[in-house]
């Protein structure tokens, strides 16, 4: 400790006989100007030396001072507010609402908060990447709570979890539906409930037709494109029957992808998924049976499960 400070702490209060005579405003004299100008001096170098010295006190009480802007800052005390680092084996990703590819600037508010119910399957991607490259985590868990997407989101993310060097588990919740249901496909392990909606093979295009609409209330669409089909599928124009079989045989296309990549990540007989492949979904019991899902069970089996894969207690980190 500084010798000033120990000056410092050896400052006492002493204790004076109070004459209260001397309290009478009458008898009160003004002290003359040099011991005016003493006692300030005196002062000032009281608060420079407790200034100079400030760093020191903080450090040996573990005290703090007061910064207009960000609050209490001391150092010491930044630090003791720091939560403790947890240590985990296994990593959990979530693919929550809507699968889309990426999460567009206009999905977010002025505070950087999601507007809507989404998952990037570019940011499922590299989370998985980065857990397979980080030593300590043993296995991935992807988190399903989805009735779909779009069919390139959902072949990023099955393919990107299918390949994967460590143990894998997609943990259905309430949903794995539609493209969903095809993320979820490339984990080793598909757990879901007894009552989670599973499946949903199928593809849709659907659309409102608005030239009805339009026309009753005056509005007409003026058709400016390059190519017959370029405005194709514009719900302010009439659908044509050339322009819905196109719209038919790219839907179709897609339809057969989601069906051979549910028969070769589930190991399933093709026939038997496009048997399955009607767009409906299913209970989670009923996906047992089918072959959609392999095991009833939510985080507690999850976790059994993993156990015996990585050999020690599993430790979950989001």
């Amino acid at each position: 400790m500084p010798n000033i400070l120990k000056r410092i702490m050896q400052f006492q209060i002493c204790k004076r006989k109070i004459n209260y005579s001397k309290l009478n405003p009458r008898n009160f004299k003004r002290p003359s100007f040099k011991k005016t100008i003493k006692g300030l001096a005196i002062l000032i170098i009281f608060l420079g030396a407790l200034i100079a010295v400030k760093d020191e006190i903080s450090y040996q009480f573990g005290l703090g001072f007061w910064d207009e802007e960000s609050g209490y800052s001391d150092e010491t005390a930044e630090e003791d507010a720091q939560e403790p680092e947890v240590s985990c084996n296994v990593m959990g990703v979530e693919l929550h609402g809507d699968l889309v590819t990426y999460i567009t600037p206009d999905s977010y508010d002025a505070d950087g908060n999601l507007l809507y119910d989404e998952s990037a399957s570019q940011d499922i991607v590299f989370a998985i990447n980065e857990a397979e490259k980080n030593e300590s985590i043993k296995a991935i868990i992807l988190e399903v709570d989805s009735y779909g997407g779009y069919p390139v989101a959902a072949e990023e993310v099955g393919q990107a979890i299918k390949k994967a060097t460590k143990p894998t588990v997609a943990m259905v919740r309430t949903a794995a539906t539609s493209a969903a249901y095809w993320a979820s496909t490339g984990a080793n392990v598909i757990f879901a409930s007894a009552l989670s909606d599973i499946g949903g093979i199928g593809v849709t295009f659907s659309y409102l037709d608005n030239s009805k609409k339009n026309a009753k209330d005056g509005l007409t669409y003026n058709s400016l494109s390059t190519g017959k089909f370029k405005d194709y599928g514009d719900p302010d124009k009439p659908l044509t029957a050339e322009e819905r079989e196109l719209l038919m045989r790219d839907l179709k296309i897609i339809h057969e992808n989601f069906i051979r990549a549910i028969a070769a990540n589930r190991d399933l007989d093709i026939e038997k998924v496009k048997a399955l492949a009607d767009g409906s979904s299913m209970p989670g019991q009923m996906a047992l049976e089918n072959g959609l899902i392999d095991r009833i069970g939510g985080m507690p089996e999850v976790k059994e499960y993993l156990k015996e894969k990585i050999g020690e207690e599993v430790e979950v980190c989001w």
